[in-house]
């Protein structure tokens, strides 16, 4: 028999994968480049479920463990440490509980958005440094995307398991999180390149795998002289699933500061990838206007470090988890406005002969 929480999430995970099957046009089965309206419908679709979702666990977030009593509520109030205080009253502490699960859901799937775009950054530089067409951008992602979830499956999951066990592995993480946060803000204006010969993954499958010199269209393996080889493609795939794995080491631990439930970090993370493809396509033109976004990150990764390492203190104090999300919106939203108060001027002349172009 399997119990609440196995059934919930199996039915989470076909309801997702369904969806993408359509967003990533497994039906359709073309390559085509995606353009800016269908790029903003699927964004819209994306943010519209994951909104959804919050209001679903506001509204009935007990489902997800099968809570049925105030025994179960406060089972796992002390499993997964959640920052509030219940009565006696099952009506008044499922209100309570779902309300804070609700905010440790979305807090994580804002902290989870927002690291993605710096990782759109790292996937636009791989796809124009291996010199990948625009029309294949899609496949490539889609794959991608499927690699992510079984791979932040295991990661999630194995972190909460760690953490429960062994409560010191929070400090690990939050040093881990500052680190990153100084790191970014000191790289911050660096122009990152790419070397894709000297590239650890392609050397590595260059040594293990053989490797067709040339892009095939869209296809990942080719038979050649009844060997199977793996083309350029394939490459671009694999150094994109070797950077998701490392942004994971950042972005995972960032959402265990807000929630030790891992099938709440689990839902934000799923819902933050899933709508990064989208997300890719959207802003891939226009990216460089948020400059002062990677600056907000740097804050942001900082901050959720350093909360994990005082987090016992914070909680004598009275920090809940709708103060993490004031301070998350808060950088988020200062980093935004000031890069549209304040724009490069290359961002600017960029617009203004893009502008220029349409006109004439």
């Amino acid at each position: 028999m399997f119990s609440q929480e196995v059934i919930f999430f199996g039915l989470f995970l076909v309801g997702i994968l369904t969806i993408l099957l359509f967003d990533l046009g497994v039906f359709t089965k073309t390559n085509h480049i995606v353009t800016f309206k269908e790029a903003t419908i699927w964004t819209t679709i994306w943010v519209s479920l994951s909104i959804g979702f919050y209001f679903f666990i506001l509204l009935k977030g007990e489902l997800i463990h099968g809570i049925e009593n105030i025994d179960d509520i406060r089972e796992k109030i002390a499993l997964f440490k959640h920052p509030i205080v219940i009565s006696d009253d099952f009506e008044s502490s499922i209100k309570i509980y779902r309300k804070n699960l609700s905010l440790e859901y979305i807090t994580g799937y804002l902290i989870e958005y927002a690291l993605s775009v710096d990782n759109i950054f790292v996937i636009i530089m791989i796809l124009i440094s291996f010199n990948v067409q625009e029309k294949y951008y899609k496949k490539v992602l889609f794959w991608g995307i499927l690699g992510a979830i079984i791979m932040r499956f295991i990661f999630i999951f194995l972190s909460a398991a760690l953490i429960q066990k062994f409560g010191w592995v929070l400090y690990i993480f939050g040093g881990l999180l500052i680190f990153t946060g100084i790191r970014m803000f000191l790289t911050r204006n660096e122009e990152e390149k790419i070397n894709t010969a000297d590239h650890p993954i392609v050397k590595f499958a260059s040594k293990f795998f053989r490797v067709y010199p040339h892009f095939v269209v869209h296809r990942f393996f080719i038979s050649k002289n009844k060997k199977i080889q793996i083309t350029p493609l394939f490459l671009v795939l694999l150094v994109i699933e070797f950077t998701d794995v490392i942004f994971a080491v950042d972005s995972v631990p960032a959402i265990f500061s807000i929630t030790k439930d891992p099938y709440i970090v689990f839902f934000s993370n799923i819902f933050a990838i899933l709508g990064l493809r989208s997300l890719f396509f959207l802003v891939m033109n226009i990216i460089n206007i948020f400059h002062y976004l990677k600056l907000g990150l740097s804050f942001l990764l900082t901050f959720i470090g350093a909360k994990m390492l005082v987090h016992h203190w914070l909680e004598e104090i009275g920090f809940t988890t709708a103060h993490s999300l004031y301070v998350v919106l808060g950088i988020l939203s200062l980093s935004i406005l000031a890069s549209v108060i304040f724009p490069k001027k290359k961002v600017v002349d960029n617009l203004e002969e893009k502008s220029s172009d349409q006109t004439s």
